[in-house]
């Protein structure tokens, strides 16, 4: 009887192949879900751990009596020495965001169709990188007044792209952040103390390092 010279499969080379294809498929599917995660992260517009569906409008809370609208003149502000009302509300991405007394706040207060606005935030960005904006100072801005009819729709993404880093509490349908700290334009700024009450107003577009200085004047005469 002849013997059988049919050479038997490489079990091992076989089984090697088969753990290689699964691990590339285990390494592309991990690459997959960080690439996603770092997406939502980015487009939160600031601050705050993802917790669902990025939307433009959230609910917004306010207790205290509402500042009166800006006259436009910061010298003369008649709001300043008030107690500003504290502002409750979320980020884009439905993270907690409050303006409230604990620490010096500086308010921005943002439209995304506002070319001022979008001169503004990049100078922002600019200044939280270069570590200018000064030690205990909390920033906190305020997306108001959008409208997916206007140009750079939507907020989120326009700051996303922009790298704005600051918590960003994202208004409601009727502006109601934006009415209780007595917006009249954009950018608008608010300066608050730690007990809540009003420094200074400011709107408008500011020349360039304006703002950064009169924050560090402030801050300064407060320590």
């Amino acid at each position: 009887m002849g013997k059988n010279t049919a050479k038997p499969k490489n079990t091992d080379t076989d089984g090697a192949s088969g753990r290689r294809n699964q691990l590339t498929v285990l390494i592309g599917g991990f690459v997959a879900i960080v690439a996603v995660a770092v997406i939502v992260a980015v487009a939160t517009g600031g601050g705050g751990t993802a917790t669902g569906d990025l939307e433009q409008f959230r609910p917004v809370g306010v207790a205290g009596e509402a500042l009166p609208d800006f006259g436009g003149d910061t010298a003369n502000d008649p709001a300043v020495g008030s107690v500003a009302p504290e502002i409750t509300g979320q980020s884009f991405d439905g993270s907690a965001v409050e303006i409230a007394s604990g620490e010096p706040t500086l308010v921005v207060v943002l439209a995304h169709w506002c070319p001022h606005c979008q001169a503004e935030v990049p100078k922002l960005a600019d200044w939280a990188e270069s570590l200018g904006v000064p030690f205990g100072l909390d920033v906190v801005a305020v997306s108001t007044s959008a409208g997916g009819d206007r140009p750079n729709w939507p907020p989120s993404a326009w700051l996303a792209r922009e790298g704005f880093p600051f918590p960003t509490m994202a208004d409601d349908e009727v502006q109601s952040a934006a009415a209780a700290l007595g917006t009249t334009g954009f950018p608008f700024m608010v300066m608050l103390d730690a007990d809540h009450t009003v420094l200074w107003r400011y709107s408008g577009s500011p020349p360039d390092g304006f703002i950064e200085s009169l924050v560090d004047e402030t801050m300064a005469s407060l320590n």
